[in-house]
């Protein structure tokens, strides 16, 4: 038995009563069957810091990539997705082994939902005691869910060693995950296990491979522009270290 509806609800009179600052999960309409969700964790400063993962609702169930970091909000999602599309979660893809995108991967295993990462990021996980998924991938690939297809694709080192986006053709959508900056900050955020130069070679790669998008999804903050490839690579050229002169 499934009773939902009416916390649905009152997460959503709170939402309307303007207090986003409450709200755990918010879900966005991209396009068509793409939905991107945010939440929120601390990034080591004890402030709440969005994390911006998608959705896509397919005939054949929703595929989620990457995870909630807010662990209070795994089934909260599941339910939300549930409600808003009569439709199971199938598959989750992790684009890189940090926990903002892999904290859910072993409540989502548990639930029945086939779980994927690449190879890399599966060996990072494990050395860094993070979750790791069912099914690994070894190349970069092409997936058929449903009425859709999508494309995984490993640009090289950046924000992290294993760092992966993600290319839907049709919808001209670019899931970049944490390799990609938002234009609402110049920061380059998080550098515990990126490498510059390469991040730097990598963002070129996606730049050839995927020249136009519609739509870019960056890890966190705002996702409204389709500049945000091309100022992550501004970031990252006007990188100075603390320490250089």
């Amino acid at each position: 038995m499934r009773i939902y509806p009416a916390i649905l609800l009152l997460s959503l009179s709170f939402s309307l009563l303007g207090q986003p600052q409450t709200t755990k999960l918010k879900i966005a309409h991209l396009t068509g069957d793409f939905y991107v969700y945010t939440t929120y964790g601390d990034p080591g400063d004890g402030s709440l810091f969005p994390s911006n993962s998608m959705y896509l609702v397919t005939s054949a169930g929703v595929v989620l990539f990457d995870t909630p970091w807010d662990t209070t909000q795994f089934q909260p999602l599941l339910d939300s997705i549930e409600f808003k599309h009569h439709k199971a979660a199938v598959i989750c893809i992790s684009t890189h082994f940090h926990n903002d995108k892999t904290a859910g991967l072993a409540y989502f295993r548990q639930k029945g939902i086939k779980t994927f990462t690449t190879a890399l990021t599966d060996s990072l996980s494990k050395l860094a005691d993070q979750n790791s998924a069912q099914y690994l991938i070894s190349k970069d690939s092409l997936f058929a869910v449903g009425q859709y297809q999508f494309q995984t694709f490993y640009p090289g080192k950046g924000h992290s060693p294993d760092n992966i986006v993600l290319w839907f053709e049709e919808d001209k959508i670019l899931y970049g995950g944490c390799f990609i900056k938002s234009t609402e900050t110049n920061s380059i955020g998080n550098l515990s296990d990126a490498n510059i130069p390469e991040w730097i070679i990598s963002i070129g790669k996606v730049q050839r491979k995927f020249p136009a998008p519609r739509f870019v999804i960056p890890g966190h903050q705002d996702f409204t522009s389709t500049q945000s490839v091309s100022h992550t690579l501004t970031i990252l050229k006007n990188y100075k270290p603390a320490n250089s002169h």
